[in-house]
């Protein structure tokens, strides 16, 4: 499914993943309105609501963006609704020849961790039969428990061809508390992504690996470091926008052909109609809202001399 990631960016011009993140609050009055007359103000309710404010999303903005990051713990929130919820707009975005990333974070290990790699990535074995619990190409995944947690999703990864992005050097301010922590004189992330360059020669695609990288784009000096340790992981590079990281930082996580890394905007994007710069849309027209973020986000990287 790399192949396809990269497929995808060339094709469109544009290193853009769109987070759907939804909060109840994102979403307009006459979507929640509409949801809770069909069913009550319920967990089913609420997460109608989400399922058809992210469909609003993804039909103004699918030919725009090469991939979507929907954000599990924002559908878990709502229960079993919500994740059927989350399930409908995968499946939705990928009907729409979308590349989907579940941002997942999930990190554990043996039995614990490849249940999570089949039921996110790969297939269950039922009788004679296999399922799909979700489709999701890409899952983010924690690697502080060692290769005991990676080393699953690589497995199914290699039966599926599909992928992974490992937490690196995550955006979020505290982060530095153990990743940037020195082991011999060197920061504690960048042994993390020698580890991922490593893990990623096992499972290459035709340019990248299967296993990629998470590097906030409030660290552009980090990234710089980290595009150089792993020259074939792409990076899911998150921060952009509403948590301070600017396009004129984000060179340094490209490789020198244009391609390596995938930007994402979460809020910036999906909540477009609620900013200032985009308040004349309104409510109503939420989705075209999100439509002109995308292709303003698309010209600010342009701009910053990211192709």
């Amino acid at each position: 499914m790399i192949n396809q990631l990269v497929k995808n960016i060339k094709k469109l011009d544009a290193p853009i993943v769109v987070g759907l993140d939804p909060m109840l609050s994102y979403v307009p009055e006459h979507i929640q309105k509409a949801a809770f007359d069909e069913y009550g103000e319920t967990l089913e309710g609420a997460a109608e609501a989400i399922w058809q404010y992210n469909k609003g999303i993804i039909d103004s903005t699918y030919d725009l963006i090469p991939a979507v990051k929907p954000q599990i713990a924002m559908y878990e929130q709502f229960g079993v609704p919500g994740l059927a919820a989350f399930q409908k707009t995968c499946e939705y975005a990928k009907s729409k020849g979308l590349v989907i990333i579940g941002d997942i974070k999930r990190g554990d290990i043996g039995s614990t961790s490849k249940a999570y790699a089949v039921g996110h990535l790969g297939q269950v074995q039922i009788g004679d039969k296999k399922f799909s619990g979700f489709c999701e190409d890409f899952v983010t995944v924690n690697p502080y428990l060692g290769s005991d947690g990676v080393r699953p999703f690589m497995e199914v990864c290699k039966e599926e061809k599909k992928g992974i992005f490992v937490l690196v050097k995550t955006s979020n301010p505290s982060s530095g508390e153990f990743q940037d922590q020195e082991i011999n004189g060197r920061p504690l992330y960048e042994l993390v992504a020698e580890k991922v360059a490593s893990w990623g020669e096992e499972v290459m695609g035709d340019d990248y690996s299967y296993v990629g990288a998470v590097v906030g784009a409030t660290y552009p000096k980090m990234g710089e470091i980290l595009r150089k340790v792993m020259p074939k992981s792409y990076i899911l590079v998150p921060g952009y926008g509403a948590q301070g990281g600017q396009a004129k930082d984000l060179a340094p996580f490209f490789n020198e052909d244009g391609l390596g890394a995938i930007v994402n905007s979460s809020r910036g994007i999906i909540c477009a109609y609620q900013q200032e710069k985009y308040s004349s849309f309104g409510a109503e027209n939420y989705a075209d809202a999100s439509r002109q973020a995308v292709l303003d986000m698309k010209e600010d990287l342009k701009q910053a001399f990211v192709r």
